[in-house]
């Protein structure tokens, strides 16, 4: 089956492809159909999930899933949340994203954090009962990066059992452990009596 995931960003659509694949579900992303992107107008995932996954099945005229996911910084009061894409600003790049929440933990001792992920399936744009669900990765934020895997702030983000960065880990490792693959299992469950 054909679906439509909410993103352009290459490293969410590859993650979530091999997620999903033993489903069959053959995601499309925004840019095979030459979309942008919903505006992110709500403050939580849950919300800009949905807002994502109706844009883009009304658009595409398919199925759709949404991710909305982000750092959650316990110290920061859950900064960057769901403005981690964005968080040193709306033209920022996952570099300036680092260095910025670097420098808002410089004087914190406390650097736990967490991954969030908020999947939702919708079957059409106005389906009333959309599938959610969710992912939460516990870890803590590094002083400085390590691996060059991954993207966004993986080079930061130090999960202790592994004794490595989400940056140091081969894909089929993190996809059992993150947010996202947390969130894909719990999906995928919920859509085994419908595909």
């Amino acid at each position: 089956m054909d679906v439509i995931f909410a993103s352009g960003n290459a490293g969410k659509v590859s993650e979530m492809q091999q997620l999903l694949a033993p489903v069959g579900l053959q995601l499309k992303s925004l840019k095979d159909f030459g979309l942008s992107g919903a505006e992110e107008t709500a403050t939580t995932f849950v919300e800009n999930a949905l807002i994502k996954a109706r844009a883009a099945a009304h658009s595409a005229q398919l199925p759709a899933i949404a991710d909305d996911s982000g750092l959650v910084v316990r110290a920061l009061n859950g900064e960057p949340g769901v403005y981690s894409a964005r968080y040193a600003g709306e033209d920022g790049n996952d570099a300036a994203n680092n260095t910025k929440l670097l420098a808002q933990l410089s004087n914190q001792e406390d650097r736990r954090a967490y991954f969030f992920c908020c999947l939702v399936f919708l079957q059409h744009p106005n389906d009333p009962t959309p599938k959610i669900a969710f992912g939460r990765w516990h870890g803590e934020i590094l002083q400085q990066p390590q691996g060059d895997g991954g993207f966004g702030y993986d080079p930061l983000f130090y999960v202790a059992d592994q004794r490595i960065t989400a940056a140091e880990m081969n894909s089929t490792l993190k996809n059992q452990l993150s947010h996202r693959g947390q969130a894909c299992q719990a999906l995928l469950t919920q859509l085994q009596n419908q595909i």
